[in-house]
């Protein structure tokens, strides 16, 4: 099998390299990156020691993308701007980084009559869908869950926008090439290789100014650290794309919400708390009621569906998790701070 995992060095990306490598025989993956982070040469380095070559290739660029020889069986299509800031203020560059770089890679799927894996976003929902299901949690003390169902309509941030449309797009594309489809919508992801930056990842971010003792800021809904996520380490994301490559025969053309879940919701509050707990070191936290009109408080994904298709649920318990980031930051910290 052929794979080409795009946005191949950045987190997820070249965390799907390494593991699919090693788990599926007779494979051979190629990375396709941009190199729009610093980080990005680090992570192109420790690829191509393991034997995984990288394309230096714009996807947004019709040109550069044909430039790639390798014909693919899969496409796993990680890449993406994420960050919700960059989309507001370089809404230009996220439309064609995010959108257009789809309607390459769907180009490309076509050309090679290629599978895809397109990995979507919980910011596919509306913002103001966020406020009523935190309404909930703190009036009623209810778990309200995000599930494929739940309504698309309504201001979500540029990111989002492209990310829905991508997903509509691959639906299309599907239903005039007969290109076999899955999507997944992710929350928030984390786990070891992933930097402590703003655009990449909260968990990481919050351990990383714990164990430098960098002070941090709660923004919004009382500055109090009141927001709610289910946290996916990306271990376990990872074993469910195994999961949906060797069903893709029987299971595909399919939307589905993956995430952490109920049995790993936390609050920025809470994760304060088990930061101080795993470094050892307690900093200053300042609070700001004000924040941007596209932060949201809450998010949590249901698994039921897809527990019913793959009978795959999250494994990674939080606190190990986190104790598991931290000894990699430890580990390879001379290494990565360069990059924050």
């Amino acid at each position: 099998m052929n794979i080409i995992i795009t946005g191949g060095c950045g987190f997820i990306g070249s965390n799907l390299c390494f593991f699919l490598k090693k788990k599926i025989k007779n494979a051979k993956i190629v990375s396709v990156d941009n190199f729009s982070k610093s980080y990005s040469y680090y992570n192109s380095k420790r690829l191509l020691k393991s034997g995984i070559k990288n394309y230096k290739v714009d996807i947004s660029s019709t040109k550069s993308l044909s430039k790639i020889s390798f014909k693919a069986d899969l496409i796993i299509d990680c890449s993406a701007e994420p960050a919700v800031e960059t989309s507001r203020l370089n809404t230009n560059m996220v439309l064609n980084s995010n959108l257009v770089g789809t309607i390459n890679i769907l180009e490309k799927c076509k050309i090679d009559k290629s599978k895809i894996i397109f990995l979507s976003s919980s910011r596919i929902y509306p913002v103001r869908e966020s406020y009523k299901k935190f309404k909930e949690f703190k009036n009623k003390k209810k778990i309200s869950l995000y599930d494929e169902d739940t309504s698309i309509l309504g201001p979500k941030t540029i990111y989002g926008y492209t990310k829905l449309a991508s997903e509509m797009l691959v639906e299309e594309y599907s239903y005039c090439y007969n290109i076999d489809y899955i999507i997944n919508r992710f929350g928030l992801v984390t786990g070891e290789g992933q930097f402590g930056k703003v655009e990449q990842g909260l968990i990481s971010l919050w351990l990383w100014r714990h164990y430098h003792k960098i002070p941090l800021e709660y923004k919004g809904y009382g500055g109090k650290g009141e927001q709610i996520r289910d946290v996916l380490f990306v271990d376990d994301l990872n074993n469910l794309i195994l999961k949906q490559i060797i069903s893709f025969n029987k299971i595909k053309n399919q939307i589905f919400c993956a995430g952490g879940g109920t049995k790993n919701i936390i609050s920025l509050a809470n994760l304060t708390k088990m930061c101080e707990n795993i470094t050892g070191n307690k900093i200053t936290i300042i609070s700001n009621k004000d924040t941007s009109i596209y932060d949201i408080p809450y998010y949590v994904s249901s698994l039921k569906k897809i527990n019913k298709f793959y009978k795959w649920k999250p494994k990674q318990k939080m606190n190990k998790g986190l104790i598991k980031i931290f000894n990699w930051m430890k580990k390879n910290n001379n290494q990565i701070k360069y990059f924050f």
